[in-house]
């Protein structure tokens, strides 16, 4: 009788629980305010990633079936690490600088090939190469139902000198 008493009340107890809503991606700390309320779901899709090494890449094109012949010279920055979160799949992250453009292209991530692609002024190169060289970076990519996406960059909590 008494085992019978225990499971009813583990039972009351357990549905008198308030229902726990979607777990927080992993590094919400990180996240700027919702504002519009375009994370008000969970993630359909969080990578995240803690960067172990990364490369700078300065490339040199010309397409020369072009007139008049384009020169372009990209800059992008290649980050490789370990993934931190359950289900993630994530192995690189491209960083492509764009100096030209007014408005840049959404962060994608690819599942085929495992790498998210961030796009970011050229103004950022700096700012991205001190935290490459001072921290201990992470990247975080989410998506959600909605359609809005959320990628960045982002160093762990960082006591000052």
């Amino acid at each position: 009788m008494s085992l019978l008493i225990r499971s009813c009340a583990a039972l009351l107890l357990t549905l008198s629980l308030p229902l726990a809503a979607a777990p927080a991606p992993m590094h919400a700390q990180f996240l700027p305010p919702d504002d519009l309320t375009l994370r008000d779901a969970a993630p359909e899709q969080q990578q995240l990633l803690q960067v172990t090494d990364y490369a700078v890449v300065v490339g040199s094109q010309r397409q020369s079936n072009q007139q008049p012949i384009p020169v372009t010279s990209p800059l992008l920055i290649r980050l490789k690490g370990k993934p931190l979160n359950k289900g993630a799949t994530i192995n690189q992250v491209l960083i492509n600088f764009d100096g030209e453009s007014k408005s840049l292209k959404k962060p994608v991530y690819d599942d085929k090939s495992k790498t998210l692609t961030l796009f970011y002024p050229m103004t950022q190169y700096r700012v991205v190469i001190d935290l490459l060289r001072n921290d201990t970076v992470y990247c975080q990519f989410l998506s959600y139902a909605n359609g809005h996406v959320w990628a960045d960059l982002h160093t762990g909590s960082v006591r000052p000198r």
